[in-house]
Order: structure tokens, then sequence, then C-alpha cells
């Protein structure tokens, strides 16, 4: 038999043991006091360290001589109450209450800081290949609507919350959040530990993991965590592909207003090709209210696909995905837009892809920035816009060229978030300036794309 301690260290120590059992570091302390472990955590500890439930404290001496004689241990039966479960690549296991579709999901787990707008994120394009820890704790309360939507259905492939989602309460809502998930075919799981599985993706960079919420309730963890092993994970993989639209398009609406809803664009003053890498609608939304006649175009599309439309902007969209493997199709196109001096400007994957085709590099960040709260310094003014962001890649500054410069940095980590050509109207920036959800420091940035046409037809 094994003692506390020495089961504490093959999980990792005593902070990893508590978040792979979903208790405080409180009750680790019970644990070394009591010198035993209690029979509810046994399922995970075993999955965790290998052991055989022989080798717990605090197992009665009848089961561990049973157990002797070869019978089998029962390490993937959830515990009372559990009906889903999140593994990760690392064999860590997080037990909760499955919602939403039944299925089982393999992704990177990342997690999300915003307090609202729950909606608009799940359906954001860029989220695609990817598992949603939200760590503001009430994810469903205002439940879903036919406007919220970004994208026509949610792209990411599963969600984590720590409390149960409740029925909506709010004037908007058409379904509830539980059965919008199931229509689209995504699980998630509730009463996971928030906390402790942000505190891992903060030390440990995000790893992949596993959404199992099985409808006949059997688990088994081992081909969970292989599974996660397996999956190739974000880097060298081109998502654009998958969430891009299928055919050219136009579109017309405008933002969103108290009693009027969506509007419509009447008198466009310009025309812009919207590359689609993963648009937002918010983002078509914004162009088109300030003036743009916008026409979207596939990510494949050549640069004589685009350069046929005759336009006074080209807009690179976000999207998901490594940059550098959507650049091999998407940069050569740009780089023919940059050769015509038509302006230019990009948002978060288009941001990365600007600079590709610039000459620079791209790399992938530890743990990414998702959230409606990331501080940004513009580095002309010196002023600081709050930003909503979703990104797990971004530019290396060092690998800028001589003729582009950076314009604004993060104030969480000093990464880059925008730069601009110094020979030719182009700028982009890794930060969401439609927000969507999110604050509206940054709308100012579609009208200097407006006023960078402007002056492009006055020359």
């Amino acid at each position: 038999m094994r003692s506390v301690e020495d089961i504490l260290a093959l999980m990792g120590g005593a902070e990893a043991a508590a978040a792979t059992c979903q208790v405080g570091t409180e009750a680790i302390r019970k644990w070394r006091q009591a010198k035993a472990i209690p029979a509810k955590h046994w399922p995970a500890v075993i999955t965790a360290t290998g052991l055989a439930l022989s080798d717990l404290p605090g197992a009665p001496a009848e089961t561990r001589a049973s157990l002797k004689k070869d019978k089998p241990i029962m390490a993937d039966a959830p515990p009372d109450g559990a009906t889903a479960a999140l593994v990760l690549d690392d064999g860590r296991v997080f037990w909760g209450s499955g919602f939403g579709a039944h299925g089982t999901m393999v992704a990177e787990i990342c997690f999300n800081t915003g307090m609202t707008g729950y909606q608009e994120t799940l359906t954001d394009p860029s989220y695609a290949a990817q598992i949603i820890a939200f760590t503001f704790p009430h994810i469903g309360n205002v439940g879903t609507n036919p406007e919220d939507m970004e994208a026509a259905g949610p792209v990411c492939r599963g969600l984590v919350v720590k409390q149960d989602v409740t029925e909506p309460a709010n004037y908007r809502a058409t379904a509830p959040l539980q059965e919008w998930l199931r229509r689209h075919g995504i699980p998630g799981i509730a009463g996971v530990d928030t906390r402790a599985l942000t505190a891992r993706i903060r030390e440990g960079g995000p790893p992949n993991g596993v959404l199992c919420f099985p409808a006949d309730g059997r688990f088994d963890i081992a081909a969970l965590t292989a599974q996660a092993k397996a999956w190739p994970g974000l880097k060298g993989m081109d998502l654009a592909k998958e969430v891009t639209a299928r055919q050219p398009y136009s579109w017309d609406e405008t933002r969103w207003s108290w009693g009027a809803g969506f509007g419509r664009q009447v008198a466009p003053r310009f025309r812009v090709v919207a590359m689609d890498y993963g648009a937002k609608r918010n983002i078509l939304r914004c162009l088109a209210d300030a003036g743009c006649a916008v026409t979207v175009l596939p990510a494949t599309a050549s640069a004589e696909d685009i350069l046929r439309h005759e336009p006074d902007g080209v807009f690179l969209s976000n999207g998901p995905g490594d940059p550098a493997a959507t650049g091999e199709y998407a940069v050569p196109a740009i780089r023919a837009v940059l050769e015509k001096r038509i302006p230019t400007f990009g948002i978060c994957l288009g941001h990365q892809l600007l600079a590709l085709a610039l000459g620079a590099r791209t790399f992938k960040l530890a743990r990414g920035h998702r959230g409606a709260n990331q501080p940004v310094q513009d580095l002309a003014t010196g002023k600081v816009e709050i930003t909503s962001q979703n990104h797990g890649f971004a530019v290396d500054p060092d690998s800028l060229p001589a003729n582009a410069r950076i314009t604004h940095i993060s104030l969480f980590d000093g990464t880059n978030e925008g730069i601009a050509a110094t020979d030719r109207p182009a700028f982009s920036v890794q930060y969401h300036p439609e927000a969507s959800p999110g604050p509206s420091d940054s709308h100012y940035l579609f009208h200097r794309f407006v006023e960078m046409m402007a002056q492009a037809r006055a020359a």
C-alpha cells in the first residue's frame, strides 16, 4: 500500500492532485491528516497514477485482499452524479455533468475570460478545433437567440463551465443554451473546477483534450487519453478552408441598434472585397456600417478573383488555425493586392497573414489571448484600448521587414498587436475592433480603413 505522500508525488504534487480530483488544497491537507484518500476520488487517482485500488490508503483490507486475485479494477467508473468527462493528454480527468449533445470531441483546450457574449464566442469561427473553458461562471443565463450568431452555427467542439446551466432569464432569448447546443451537435460539461483547469493551461500551455458525454454513460479513460495524445494539435493546421464560404456573396447588413435591430447599407461609397478566412458577421456589419459594399470571397480566392471585382479596398478577416499553413495559398494573393497598392486592412488571422505577406514570421503563443478585457497600447498616441481578442498565434516582431512598423503592443505580455506598412496603404491589428462581445474602444479602425480608401481614390 502506498502512502498519501507517495501518491501525491506520483500525481505531480498537491496542486496537481487537487486539479485532477477537482478539490481544493484544503482537501489535500485533510487527506494527509487522515492518511487516506476518500473513495469517491479513487477512480481519478487510479487513472492519473496507474496504481491499483489495492495500493490506495483507505481501501478496506478485504478489498485489497480480493483485488490480489486478479479481479479487474473499475478505474473508468465515474464519480456519483458525473455524466461527462474532460480528459487531458497528460492523463488528468475532470468529471462533471454533461449537457447539450451527446458525443465525444477532441480538440485543443483554451480558456476565455469574457464576462458577456458567450453565444458570440461559441459561434466565432476562430474557435474551430477548440474546446472553450469559460472562466466566468454564469454561462447560459440569457439563453440564445438568432441575432447573436457570428456564423451559421458554432464551430467550436465543446464548452466547459463551472456552474450548471440554468433556464434563460432574458427577453431576447428564443432557446435555452442546452437545447441550442443539442441542435448544433455540441457537447458541454458543467461542474468543472474551471479555476484549476485555467491554472493548468496557464502553467503548462493549452493541452489537447477530449470532452466525452456518452449517451450510455460508459467511459474508457485510457482510450480517451490516447485519443487526446494522438491529436496533432493546431500547429501546422489549416482550418480556414473548413470555415470559409463555399462561394462568393454580397453583404450589406449593418450593425444592430436598440429598437431597430439590424439595418441595411443602401448608399455605399466604397467597394470592399472581404477575404473570408472565418469572418465574423459583426466585422462585415461594421464594414457595411462604415459605408462599404462588401463582396465576400472564399479563403482560397486567387489574386485574379480579387482584382476582378475592382475593389477600393481589401479586408483580411479573422479565422482559426496556424497562419503559416493558411498562408501557403493566402499570401500570394495578398502580395498581389499589395503590389497594386490597394488599401488593405487585416484583423486577427488577417493581421498575421498580412505580416507573412510582408516577409515576417508567426509563432504559437504559450497560452493565447482570449477574452474581452485585453489591454493594448497604441504606440503612436500612447492611448490604451481595452480590446476583445481570440488568438493562439502571434507575429514575431523581430522578423518584421524594414517597410513595416509596429503600431500596437499587448500590455499583458508585450506581444505584437498591430503593424502598418510604411511604403503602401496597409495596416492590421491582432485584436477584434468589432468586439462582439467586448468593448467598443477600437471601432475607429474601420473608419481609418475608409479614410485610407478615400485618400487612395483621390490620389
